[in-house]
């Protein structure tokens, strides 16, 4: 080899020596890129067999049996439940699951076997008694497979699948009947088509399916080796070439290698499939079988039922940890658990205006910025939407507090208090939990307890004849600790206490803002009060909170005064 093209580039080999594209599909005529899915496929769960072989350690009885009963909960229609002629415990597992499982009549159990006679006669034992199980039979016909591990050319392969389609058959009627037959070219997408085609051709011969009895036919991706575009064109095209097709499921079982196994799912659909084959949340070989639970949930978000409950993310996730001993990733679709979280200011605060905006315009529509997908349809509460840290603006400062207690923050309180929590954020370097915001808040504006003034009682009274609409405002604060009687004279309390302030501190004060509402959280008795104060130095906001909307308003003047104090020290 030319030691140029051997060399490595940044310590890897050289690709064009080492790997090969994978061909194009000779399909000019597609029609998949235009289709839309607009129903769900026929979805069988491989959590059973697939995702459990995959396991570092296996699934026990316990395990398996809670995972079975979540799959029939969710409404999956077939369920492949195991391999049973290739050991003890998935035998005896398909037998608990046709005489103890609570299987409804709709269901169908299905089980893999190898084209091979010794093991299709364990199979059949193992189902004896079953509802319309599905027999789901394969053998490899890749070229790779068929040169290098099998030693046998098309011919070998294809006698194979059509004996063990014959002995199949033979045995079912001789057994009354009542079952249903799938066939797997294994590594398909690795196969020439015509291959492919030649060999499914012969077993649909052999099976002679009918309107009442289709064969189920699955194309896998075993491995997955090109982009989903070409997935598409090898079903599209099957789908076109196959025999008998009007009485043949096509089926698809794609694998995530290249990490688009969802679209190349989702493709596959587009492209003419009936049925999908999956695990919940991808599990299974390698990097995973395609994750049925995206699949459903994103044609949920296109307005498509997708006829499989997803309704209690959190039941799901937690039997699928327990009975696979794997943990969910924190960025996993739909389930992970920060996939409804915003940390960036500006996402926080389109998600606060979009939250806003739903309830409002009271819309049957889903639309807000940056959630594709209401969490409460999924059993996830807003509470984890908007979390803070570094990166976090206003606007999720604002929904936190608003959301979890209520407090409605004007504007520029939360421009204001974002550099407070920014301060925190900057120096710990870590996240800032809901509990933590709300009481430094409350520390800030409201208690403040190592502040110099104190309010303690106002009343009022008029100013006289000669003031016509004045009145005088009699107040009582404390001042490190120190009880002070002030008085001022305004048109209203807030106004004659601004005033009467101004002349205590000796500093010129005015409202620039003021907000006020209930309290949405704990005491339905409690009112809030926004004061912004204008002082010479700048604009400083103040909180007040009381069962008195007046009182309220009054302490949370002397809380912007007692900030204006300490900035002035400061």
């Amino acid at each position: 080899m030319d030691a140029k093209t051997s060399s490595p580039k940044n310590g890897m080999p050289d690709a064009a020596t080492k790997y090969r594209p994978y061909p194009q599909i000779d399909i000019s005529d597609r029609t998949w890129p235009s289709k839309t899915i607009d129903k769900a496929p026929i979805w069988c769960s491989v959590d059973l067999r697939d995702g459990n072989q995959s396991l570092v350690n296996p699934m026990g009885h316990d395990r398996k049996a809670r995972m079975f009963k979540l799959l029939l909960d969710m409404g999956f229609k077939e369920i492949e439940i195991g391999f049973p002629s290739a050991s003890q415990t998935d035998f005896d597992f398909a037998r608990w699951c046709v005489e103890e499982g609570g299987v409804p009549d709709d269901v169908s159990l299905q089980v893999l076997v190898q084209c091979r006679p010794e093991l299709i006669t364990r199979t059949f034992e193992s189902l004896q008694g079953a509802r319309n199980p599905i027999i789901h039979f394969y053998n490899s016909t890749s070229e790779l497979q068929r040169r290098v591990v099998f030693g046998k050319d098309v011919a070998g392969v294809r006698q194979i699948a059509v004996d063990a389609a014959k002995m199949i058959m033979d045995m079912a009627q001789k057994a009354g009947g009542g079952y249903r037959f799938e066939y797997s070219p294994e590594s398909f997408t690795g196969t020439e088509l015509e291959v492919a085609l030649e060999i499914c051709n012969a077993v649909i011969a052999e099976v002679k399916p009918t309107a009442d009895n289709k064969l189920i036919l699955n194309l896998p991706s075993t491995v997955e080796m090109a982009t989903p575009n070409i997935y598409a064109d090898q079903i599209e095209w099957m789908c076109r070439n196959i025999d008998n097709r009007e009485n043949v499921i096509i089926s698809l079982h794609p694998h995530n290698d290249r990490g688009t196994g969802i679209a190349a799912t989702e493709l596959g659909l587009m492209a003419g499939a009936d049925r999908v084959e999956g695990t919940l949340f991808g599990n299974g070989e390698r990097t995973g079988n395609v994750d049925i639970v995206t699949l459903a949930l994103n044609m949920y978000t296109q307005g498509v039922d997708p006829e499989l409950d997803c309704s209690d993310i959190e039941r799901i996730k937690a039997v699928y940890e327990y009975s696979n001993e794997m943990v969910i990733p924190e960025r996993h679709p739909y389930v992970g658990e920060l996939v409804y979280t915003a940390f960036s200011g500006s996402h926080q605060d389109a998600i606060n205006k979009g939250m806003k905006a739903i309830k409002v315009a009271n819309h049957p529509v889903w639309e807000v910025p940056y959630l594709p997908i209401d969490p409460q349809d999924v059993g996830r509460t807003y509470e984890a939407i908007i979390r803070i840290n570094s990166q976090s603006g206003k606007g999720g400062i604002a929904y936190i507090l608003q959301a979890d207690y209520g407090i409605n923050l004007p504007r520029n309180l939360q421009v204001e208090f974002r550099e407070e929590i920014q301060r925190i954020t900057d120096e710990e370097g870590v996240e800032l939990p809901s509990k933590r915001i709300h009481q430094h808040f409350l520390n800030h504006y409201v208690e403040q307890p190592d502040a110099r003034l104190k309010f303690v009682d106002h009343h009022t009274y008029p100013a006289g004849t000669d003031h016509k609409g004045v009145r005088v405002v009699a107040a009582e604060i404390t001042d490190r600790g120190e009880t002070k009687r002030i008085e001022g004279k305004g048109t209203g309390p807030i106004d004659g206490f601004i005033d009467a302030l101004s002349s205590y501190l000796g500093v010129a004060l005015s409202v620039a803002d003021y907000s006020e509402h209930s309290l949405q959280h704990g005491s339905n008795a409690s009112a809030i009060a926004y004061v912004e104060v204008e002082h010479p130095g700048g604009k400083l906001f103040g909180v007040g909170i009381n069962t008195n909307i007046v009182a309220a308003s009054l302490e949370a003047i002397v809380s912007a005064a007692n900030r204006i104090i300490a900035e002035k020290k400061a």
